[in-house]
């Protein structure tokens, strides 16, 4: 029996429901991370430093408080962003794996606050996140 194509594995129900969980354990995961530990002090991978530093460089403007996820798909910005992901290829685990990333810092993971976003995506916006003590008060609501 032949292996499904691509366009055939996309509409497998089983395919999606098996990247849903990974999806959604990778984001229980996180946000039990930081709600238990200042995300000041968390590292997400080897290179953090590196990362945040690029991010800040390439995306100045990026709110990372408020994600606008339009403003991340615009012709422009895809094709930044792709540059930028693909930087990455080599020195992250994973990085262009679909995460789930919350859209606004204080909210949960929610089906209104989460996007779909790649994994470099997600660490370098939580990596900023957490440097600026952003996800700090979740460690605080939780005393």
């Amino acid at each position: 029996m032949p292996l499904p194509s691509a366009d055939e594995l996309e509409q497998l129900p089983e395919i999606e429901k098996q990247w849903a969980v990974k999806a959604m354990h990778h984001a229980e995961t996180y946000f039990k991370l930081i709600s238990s530990v200042d995300g000041k002090s968390l590292r997400l991978t080897s290179i953090d430093d590196e990362i945040y530093e690029d991010f800040m460089k390439t995306f100045p403007d990026f709110s990372i408080v408020d994600v606008d996820e339009n403003g991340m798909k615009t012709p422009e910005a895809k094709n930044i962003w792709r540059e930028w992901i693909m930087k990455y290829e080599k020195s992250v685990n994973d990085y262009n794996f679909g995460t789930l990333l919350r859209k606004n810092v204080n909210g949960d993971y929610t089906e209104e606050n989460t996007i779909f976003v790649t994994r470099i995506q997600f660490i370098a916006i939580e990596i900023a996140r957490n440097k600026q003590g952003l996800n700090s008060h979740l460690v605080q609501k939780k005393d």
